[in-house]
């Protein structure tokens, strides 16, 4: 469905540049937007190694074991459904601490891996268990320390203090980290009263 979407941009915003008589500014446009495209993603690069190699150092020295942890308890409670040392845990908490420090390329193929073995606990069926719309919603809203990729566009772009970003993404995460739960949580619980009037 988005990529129709996407489409239908493209083709309204081709027609309407060819009404107006404005395909030059569209041409001008996308080789610009092309161009600096390329330049932010290699200025990118570097920050991201950068941090990722951070994420490395944290890992050999403990931290990132630490933090899982420290997130064992809140798992089980998002996660009841997860029998205890399930490899799912370790996917969701590794996704979670991932998420936590902005790194969403890392935490994606962690959330794909907990996706996997959530699907595995639900009997293979291609409808999302509950579990699965929990991880889902968490790792949309995501709350986040660092937000390293954030800092690394505003670094690329000469921000004078790419850092400000830090303390209004931690409240704007945090908020978001919650209504997730709890419209997450309030769904479930509706569905769970409707099973039991039936």
């Amino acid at each position: 469905m988005v990529n129709y979407i996407w489409v239908g941009l493209m083709v309204t915003g081709f027609i309407t540049a060819a009404l107006n008589g404005t395909m030059d500014k569209v041409n001008e446009a996308l080789f610009t937007s092309a161009k600096e495209a390329v330049t932010l993603s290699l200025g990118m690069i570097s920050i991201l190694v950068f941090w990722l190699g951070l994420m490395k150092i944290a890992e050999k020295g403990g931290l990132l074991e630490l933090l899982a942890i420290l997130f064992r308890p809140v798992v089980r409670l998002l996660f009841p459904d997860v029998p205890k040392n399930h490899p799912a845990q370790g996917y969701i908490l590794s996704n979670m601490v991932a998420n936590l420090f902005g790194l969403g390329n890392a935490a994606t193929p962690m959330g794909i891996k907990a996706m996997e073995q959530l699907k595995l606990l639900n009997g293979g069926r291609d409808e999302a268990s509950r579990s699965m719309i929990t991880l889902l919603a968490i790792n949309t809203s995501s709350i986040t320390l660092i937000p390293t990729t954030i800092i690394a566009i505003r670094m690329s772009y000469n921000s004078a203090t790419p850092t400000d970003i830090v303390g209004p993404t931690l409240i704007a995460t945090a908020f978001s980290t919650v209504g997730a739960i709890l419209i997450d949580r309030y769904y479930y619980y509706r569905s769970v009263r409707k099973e039991k009037r039936r």
